[in-house]
């Protein structure tokens, strides 16, 4: 089957939509992509961008739990970034829950992680010229 493919957007579930919505951009520096309210002013949806890359921040609904909600953490989101340890240092200083510092990684990445409020897991990187070596 011959696909062209032209985007992937994950789609990550959180009780509190605008929190998270705020969270993402205010520590891990990501842009608006907007804000979605119902008639009643609840958020029901919302858009954060890193770079071209787009994430829908979506509302719980049946099996679409957030990681705090369902209680397992079955993956993880990962966000290259051009210098990870200065993106560490304003997570850190936003209060972001550091799950481990900036750390070279034998794969070809220096990354650190952190845990949002709802427990998604981030890991912010910064690709290596050449792998690490033990």
């Amino acid at each position: 089957m011959a696909t062209e493919f032209r985007d992937v957007i994950p789609v990550l579930p959180y009780r509190d939509i605008r929190a998270a919505h705020d969270y993402l951009i205010r520590v891990l520096g990501f842009a608006s992509g907007g804000v979605i309210e119902d008639g009643d002013g609840k958020v029901v949806h919302a858009e954060v961008r890193a770079g071209e890359r787009r994430f829908w921040l979506h509302e719980t609904a049946g099996s679409l739990a957030p990681p705090n909600d369902s209680g397992s953490r079955s993956g993880g989101i990962v966000v290259h970034v051009d210098d990870v340890d200065a993106h560490h240092e304003h997570a850190a200083r936003e209060g972001a829950e550091i799950l481990r510092p900036p750390t070279d990684e034998d794969y070809g990445q220096r990354e650190y992680g952190l845990r949002d409020g709802e427990g998604h897991d981030w890991y912010i990187a910064t690709p290596l010229r050449q792998p690490a070596t033990s």
